[in-house]
């Protein structure tokens, strides 16, 4: 019986980083800005059986798209299959952005059989094949998942390879500080971390973006704070299936 015990103990030790987050998993923010409620947004994990899909959503407030719409929507769709201890290797990244006059329709297709990615502008009706290994590659909302899997520690920066863009990224995930935030759902002790990236979707924007992490297995990103042309927009997790 100890034996066995132990035996499990040690599977659940290697498979910690696998299950760091729970699928299905379904995250809501209320997005500020200048302290008014501006808009919402949603985190989502999802298993399709085959399959494992991100969902990134952003929708602007009424009274804010009257003179600025935000519908923002990222899709990262990845095949179950071990891959860096994750949960499954990226296959098709869709981001559709509506920012006030600002459009973007793109795609991303991972080819790991003929160690290609296809980039698509559906707008621009571009189409183009690099050919990359895709072993070690994420797309931009995969790669903020894998993050919830490593162990961060204040002051080291983690490194993760990204394409987007047309063009592969070394992404630095510049981990700097704990600190203790409070939300509607109560007070969290947190990782705070900074993507250094300048790309499409969830690390996307003209300024610096934070994440506060929970400090514990699950890394749930509790706030996120991103600069905008005036002033800031915070995220704020206010429900979800976690």
């Amino acid at each position: 019986m100890k034996f066995r015990f132990l035996l499990f103990a040690f599977f659940l030790y290697i498979c910690a980083d696998v299950f760091a987050f729970d699928i299905p998993e379904k995250l809501h923010y209320d997005l500020t800005w200048a302290g008014i409620k501006a808009g919402e947004s949603i985190l989502e994990a999802k298993d399709n059986g085959t399959d494992i899909q991100f969902i990134s959503k952003a929708n602007s407030a009424k009274w804010v798209s009257i003179f600025y719409t935000v519908e923002d929507t990222v899709v990262s769709t990845l095949k179950k299959e071990r891959f860096q201890n994750f949960v499954g290797v990226p296959q098709n990244y869709r981001i559709k952005i509506r920012e006030g006059r600002h459009r973007r329709d793109k795609e991303i297709i991972f080819d790991r059989t003929s160690k290609k990615v296809t980039y698509i502008n559906h707008l621009d009706k571009e189409k183009i094949d690099f050919d990359i290994d895709t072993s070690s590659l994420l797309d931009p909302l995969s790669s903020f998942y894998y993050v919830r899997t490593l162990s961060l520690e204040v002051g080291k920066s983690v490194f993760i390879d990204v394409f987007d863009n047309k063009k592969l990224y070394k992404v630095e995930i510049q981990v700097l500080n704990k600190e203790t935030v409070e939300t509607p759902l109560g007070t969290f002790k947190t990782i705070l971390i900074k993507p250094i990236m300048k790309s499409e979707g969830i690390f996307y924007r003209k300024g610096d973006i934070l994440i506060w992490l929970t400090d514990d297995e699950k890394k749930i990103p509790v706030m996120l704070k991103t600069k905008v042309p005036v002033g800031s927009v915070k995220a704020v997790l206010v429900n979800g299936k976690y």
